[in-house]
């Protein structure tokens, strides 16, 4: 039976990046050990306070139909938050709830861009965001990210790609893979192409709570000149060690918010209450594993940084922020597909493939840093002897 050509355009963009994560499991499952360095699952349980609260929710009944918008308590406590974060008046009214930022990024995209339209996104990228651009519709246009920058996105390469088709930029900051950090200054330059050719900007923001060494955090919600073309995605995946309990929002003007709400409410008519009340303690609570996870993830890029730079050719990008860094195999002559299939393979090391993330990142692996302590130490000894032994 024929299927629609957005199944087409999504064909090898879904779980075949993730072939290498699929692999190490399949061999702990037939009883390798492997040392697993692939997602960025945190690396602390959800926080008891947070599962009692969802366990009270439940005993309490909220159990019913939500709001398409999200529960007002929800909405209430991202508005006060958004509020101090920005400096700027955030209101309920330009709050949607949905369950992952994942779920919001999809939203956001559905409601900016279609076919004909051009989205630009730096290379190297998230592995879902060629999905959700090409879901709407529109075409991707890579703008590389260059190691020597430190992997920032740069304002003059994006007005050097701008078209009449030109819609839309999706920034992540901070960025998964690289770990890099737009400034107040990068996000003003940015904010220039975007107003001076009418783009809208999406700004994936997950990991705003995950930023090293007190590196300040920008946003372009922050900027009133921004306000009106700005839609901010996030959720309390990293920032509270909870991805399964998928609960995120799009933060954005009011008027882009009630242009959405029936296709959010077409898709899925709000999430569950009861994980509303939850996020909602979260985000008035902060979240008490984030500083915790910010100084291990750091500790451990700077111990995989140092140890390699010592003992091995391959190259660390020590990360501004996250949960990964990123290893250059280009020194060892090989390119980082062949790296991590060898690493696995041969070392029992489990890594993610550059390429999964853009063609800029062909020679490079991302290493997650949320295996605990003794196991990460170890998956680096590893490392270092395999990359001896493909010397010898």
């Amino acid at each position: 039976m024929k299927t629609t050509s957005v199944t087409r355009r999504l064909a090898g963009s879904g779980g075949a990046k993730w072939a290498m994560h699929t692999r190490a499991v399949a061999l702990t499952e037939a009883g390798r050990d492997v040392i697993a360095l692939t997602i960025g699952e945190p690396d602390v349980p959800v926080p008891a306070s947070l599962c009692d609260a969802a366990i009270e929710g439940i005993h309490a009944g909220r159990l019913g139909y939500s709001s398409g918008r999200g529960e007002p308590g929800l909405r209430n406590a991202l508005a006060a938050h958004y509020t101090a974060r920005t400096g700027r008046k955030i209101g309920p009214e330009s709050i949607l709830c949905v369950p992952g930022t994942q779920t919001a990024l999809y939203l956001a995209l559905q409601g900016v861009a279609e076919a004909g339209d051009e989205v630009m996104v730096g290379d190297p990228m998230y592995a879902t965001y060629e999905g959700v651009i090409r879901a709407s519709g529109a075409g991707l246009v890579p703008v590389p990210l260059a190691p020597d920058a430190g992997f920032l996105l740069r304002a003059e390469d994006l007005a050097a790609r701008i078209t009449s088709r030109s819609r839309a930029i999706l920034l992540n900051t901070p960025h998964n893979p690289t770990g890099a950090v737009l400034t107040a200054e990068d996000i003003a330059e940015i904010g220039e192409v975007a107003r001076s050719h009418d783009l809208w900007i999406i700004s994936d923001e997950v990991y705003a709570d995950l930023i090293f060494d007190d590196h300040p955090f920008a946003s372009p919600l922050a900027r009133a000149d921004l306000a009106e073309r700005t839609i901010v995605v996030s959720s309390i995946s990293k920032s509270h060690a909870a991805p399964g309990f998928r609960s995120g929002w799009c933060v954005a003007s009011p008027a882009f918010v009630d242009a959405v709400l029936p296709l959010a409410e077409a898709m899925l008519f709000g999430n569950q209450p009861f994980i509303a009340d939850m996020t909602a303690r979260a985000i008035r609570e902060g979240s008490p594993v984030s500083a915790g996870m910010r100084a291990r993830f750091a500790a451990r890029a700077d111990r995989l940084a140092n140890r390699l730079a010592a003992a091995t050719p391959l190259r660390v990008h020590r990360p501004q922020a996250g949960m990964f860094a990123l290893i250059d195999a280009g020194p060892l002559g090989i390119d980082g597909t062949a790296f991590a299939e060898r690493l696995l393979e041969e070392a029992g090391v489990a890594v993610m493939p550059g390429a999964s993330f853009g063609s800029s990142l062909d020679d490079w692996v991302r290493v997650a840093l949320t295996v605990e302590d003794t196991r990460f130490d170890a998956a680096i000894d590893q490392i270092v002897a395999h990359c001896a032994a493909l010397a010898a």
